[in-house]
């Protein structure tokens, strides 16, 4: 091969590279979700997947497939061809606490098959009493805690999910002795805290409310670092004493795709998401869901579902959480 053949064959390798990437994608995009349809991550797939539609000029279409605690459906994108063509709407759970909790019985490994995409928001834990206990803010809750060592109880949707580990990390770093009581479900979860079954609950905002409007129960706390858009009264628990400064636990939904999909391809479908976020509309809808939308670029987001994945891990541990209990 001659000079001039040598360019020609680079220039050819070029531009079909590019025709490839302006080719993207040349098919619908499924995204696929672990959870029924008309839940908060099925809620956030079918948002975002309005403007990724537009943007990209192909239907999106969102995939239901729920069971074993979302993981069939991370599973199967997992699995999937890296070609940006098969996506997967995640909370927390599926691809960063689960692998602490289920271990053998994973099917797939999340940090090796899967490809973190964009970020959708965080979804912090609102905590709540019942309007009749005696706490009203965050430092009360501490010190009720406290003074009644081994007596109170707090409720959550599930063994093993964020609100548990909210609860547990407060009484790591706190010194506090609050029995974790199981629910099938923030609803109930919530309801027996204003009835007094439970002393209070880990709960998120979506679920909690309703009740909080009716006055049957009082938020007395945040989970994040900074006070929520929707409830700017009420302080983050770092806020209740000096222990727990460096106190946050979060659920968040983001995007995810195959591990090995091209980072140009990557690198477009987070910055869809990012304008996506910046849409009034969505946020409001995000908001109205007890999310509060964050936009970080991939590598940040790589950065942090490493860093959360380690952090649930150790509560997971410490606590001693197992799925048979």
């Amino acid at each position: 091969m001659d000079r001039r053949q040598f360019a020609a064959a680079g220039l050819a390798l070029i531009a079909g590279t590019r025709s490839a990437r302006a080719a993207y994608p040349d098919r619908p995009i499924h995204i696929i979700v672990g959870y029924s349809a008309g839940g908060g991550v099925d809620i956030v797939a079918r948002l975002l997947g309005e403007p990724m539609k537009a943007a990209l000029g192909q239907p999106v279409i969102v995939e239901n497939r729920p069971g074993a605690s979302a993981m069939i459906a991370a599973n199967a994108v997992a699995k999937s061809a890296p070609d940006g063509l098969t996506l997967l709407m995640v909370a927390s759970g599926e691809v960063a606490i689960n692998q602490h909790l289920f271990k053998d019985k994973m099917t797939y490994d999340p940090a090796r098959e899967l490809t973190p995409v964009a970020l959708v928001g965080i979804v912090p834990c609102v905590i709540v009493v019942a309007a009749t206990t005696p706490v009203h803010n965050a430092a009360e809750l501490i010190a009720f805690a406290r003074a009644n060592r081994g007596k109170l109880s707090f409720s959550s949707s599930g063994v093993g999910n964020p609100q548990q580990l909210a609860g547990e990390l407060m009484n790591s770093m706190a010194g506090t002795d609050v029995l974790h009581v199981p629910y099938r479900g923030s609803a109930p979860a919530v309801l027996d805290v204003a009835t007094g079954a439970v002393t209070m609950s880990f709960s998120s905002l979506a679920a909690a409310l309703p009740l909080i409007r009716d006055g049957r129960l009082r938020a007395v706390a945040v989970t994040s670092r900074e006070r929520m858009p929707q409830l700017p009264e009420v302080v983050p628990l770092a806020e209740a004493a000096p222990e727990l400064k460096d106190y946050e636990l979060l659920n968040w939904f983001g995007l995810f795709a195959p591990a090995g999909t091209p980072e140009p391809i990557v690198t477009r479908l987070n910055a869809i998401v990012a304008a996506g976020l910046r849409d009034k509309a969505i946020a409001a809808n995000l908001e109205a869901q007890g999310i509060v939308p964050r936009i970080m670029t991939a590598p940040e987001y790589r950065a942090f579902v490493a860093s959360e994945t380690e952090k649930f891990g150790r509560i997971v541990q410490q606590a001693n959480i197992r799925m048979e209990n």
